[in-house]
């Protein structure tokens, strides 16, 4: 065997030893670690940030908005509604996207004027208080928030719907409302998942 020969064949050799021990570092050792560390440290955002409903069971993630319609497949009057989803059917998690039209486009221009009255009328206000996030879906497709405004715009409505009093929603919508990252990062917002399951609560 040639010298050239057997520097070939110890070449290949530690090739594969490395390439052995990174596999087994960062292929299995690495990953075994982080997901020990996050079920230790954040078993809730570790596991998806679900959230269960009454019964205990999954409901949801408070990372991903979802809609809450009616047997019919219409918006039910007794649950706030999330803002429009441009993801697949709505809030499609394997479709993540915006609608990707410019705010000059006749599509989305109509698509908003059509939203606008819609919710007025399903909410019994003027389509001037109607707010932006109402009628405009997130660049994900997936955002579980809306503004505290529209929130507050529904209040009345749900509570009608739940023979409950207005009070008492305006109440459990202010409780749910956070305020801007940091205190000057974004909008109040509020997650509708999370109102929705306090509403579920309350009725009870």
């Amino acid at each position: 065997m040639t010298a050239a020969s057997r520097t070939s064949r110890r070449t290949v050799w530690v090739a594969i030893r490395a390439m052995a021990l990174f596999t087994l570092l960062l292929g299995v050792a690495y990953p075994l670690a982080i997901t020990g560390a996050g079920q230790l440290a954040l078993p809730f955002q570790a596991n998806g940030s679900r959230l269960a409903g009454p019964d205990g069971t999954t409901v949801g993630s408070v990372l991903i908005g979802q809609q809450f319609l009616t047997a019919a497949g219409e918006p039910d009057p007794a649950f706030f509604q999330p803002r429009p989803s441009a993801a697949g059917d709505g809030y499609d998690g394997a479709a993540s996207s915006g609608s990707n039209l410019g705010p000059e486009n006749t599509d989305l221009v109509a698509a908003i004027g059509e939203r606008k009255a819609a919710v007025a009328a399903f909410n019994g206000v003027p389509e001037g208080e109607v707010p932006a996030d109402a009628v405009t879906a997130s660049s994900s497709g997936l955002d579980p928030h809306i503004s505290a405004a529209y929130a507050q715009l529904q209040a009345a409505r749900v509570a009608e719907a739940r023979g409950l009093a207005p009070a008492a929603v305006e109440q459990l919508v202010a409780a749910h409302t956070a305020g801007p990252d940091l205190g000057l990062l974004g909008e109040s917002r509020v997650n509708v998942l999370e109102l929705n399951l306090a509403l579920e609560q309350l009725r009870g």
